[in-house]
C-alpha cells in the first residue's frame, strides 16, 4: 500500500477519465494508492478541498494559505480552526515561505506561515510547509512558533541534506516528489539516502512535476508509484517494504486520519 502524501485533486487533468475524479482516484487505487492527502492552497480553494475529502473515503484534506497566494488574501487563525474543525481535515497547509517567485510579500509570507504554526500547536495539527529559498527564515520560524509534539513536513523537499537534518532536529518529516528522478537531482537523492526510514514521506504534488517516465505530462496521484520504486531503490530496499514503513509514517505524523479509516 501507498500514500500520495501532497496532492491537488482540484487541479488534476481528468479529461482521461471523462472528467470524473472519482475515475482518476480509481486508477490510484488500482495501483495501490490506498489514500492521498489533498492540499488546500487559497481561500478561494479550501471549502473544495474539503469537499472533495468528504466525498472520497480515501482522501484527506489538508487547509491553508500557499505563500504565493497570501498577497490574494490570508486565512485568519478562527477561519483556520473553523476549518480544521471540518471531517476529513488532518492538517493545516500549505503553508511556508517562497522567496523564488514572490520575494515582495515576504512580510505577509512571514505572518501567514507564523499563524499556521501557531495554530497547529493550538490544535495539535501538523502542518504541510513549502520552502524555496528560504532555508534559514523557514528553520527559524518553525522553531519560533512550531511544535516538537504535532510538527509537520516539508513537502517536495529540495534543499541539503543540512536542511533535512535541521527539519529531523524539529521532529519534522521529508517528503520526496518525482523531482527525485529528475537528472539534476542527486541533492535530493543523497538526501534520501540519508535519510532515516522512520521520517520520509512520498507524494506526487500532482498535477505538477511528474515524475521520469512522465515528466512534462500532466502528473496524477497513480504516479506516486514511480516516486515509490525510485526512491526504494535509494533506500535499498522493496516497494513493499517502503509503502509500509512510509504509511506508518503518515499515520503518525497525520494521526488524526487514522479515526477517518474504515474499521
Amino acid at each position: 500500500m501507498l500514500i500520495d502524501s501532497h496532492c491537488h485533486l482540484d487541479r488534476i487533468n481528468l479529461d482521461r477519465y471523462d472528467g470524473k475524479l472519482a475515475n482518476a482516484i480509481a486508477a490510484a487505487n488500482e495501483r495501490g494508492i490506498q489514500q492521498m492527502l489533498c492540499i488546500g492552497v487559497s481561500l478561494d480553494n479550501i471549502q473544495t478541498v474539503i469537499d472533495i475529502a468528504q466525498a472520497h473515503p480515501c482522501v484527506f484534506a489538508s487547509v491553508g494559505v500557499h505563500p504565493c497566494d497570501v498577497k490574494d488574501g490570508t486565512a485568519t487563525a478562527e477561519q483556520l480552526i473553523q476549518w480544521a474543525s471540518q471531517t476529513k481535515v488532518v492538517a493545516l497547509g500549505e503553508t511556508g515561505l517562497d522567496y523564488h517567485y514572490e520575494t515582495e510579500s515576504k512580510e505577509l509570507q512571514h505572518e501567514s506561515f507564523a499563524m499556521h504554526l501557531d495554530v497547529g500547536k493550538k490544535i495539535g495539527l501538523p502542518v504541510v510547509v513549502h520552502t524555496r529559498e528560504a532555508k534559514a527564515d523557514t528553520l527559524a520560524l518553525i522553531k519560533e512558533h512550531g511544535s516538537l509534539e504535532s510538527s509537520g513536513v516539508l513537502h517536495c523537499f529540495t534543499e541539503d541534506w543540512e536542511m533535512a537534518k535541521a527539519a529531523l532536529d524539529l521532529n519534522y518529516y521529508i517528503s520526496i516528489s518525482g523531482i527525485v528522478t529528475f537528472k539534476n537531482a542527486e541533492q535530493i537523492r543523497e538526501v534520501v539516502r540519508n535519510m532515516p526510514i522512520d521520517r520520509l514521506l512520498i507524494e506526487t504534488d500532482s498535477p505538477y512535476l511528474a515524475p521520469i517516465p512522465y515528466r512534462g505530462k500532466p502528473n496524477e496521484p497513480k504516479y506516486v508509484y514511480e516516486v515509490a520504486q525510485f526512491v526504494a531503490d535509494l533506500k535499498g530496499m522493496s516497494i513493499e517494504k517502503l509503502g509500509e514503513h512510509t504509511c506508518e509514517n503518515f499515520y503518525r505524523l497525520f494521526s488524526k486520519a487514522k479515526q477517518y479509516l474504515p474499521q
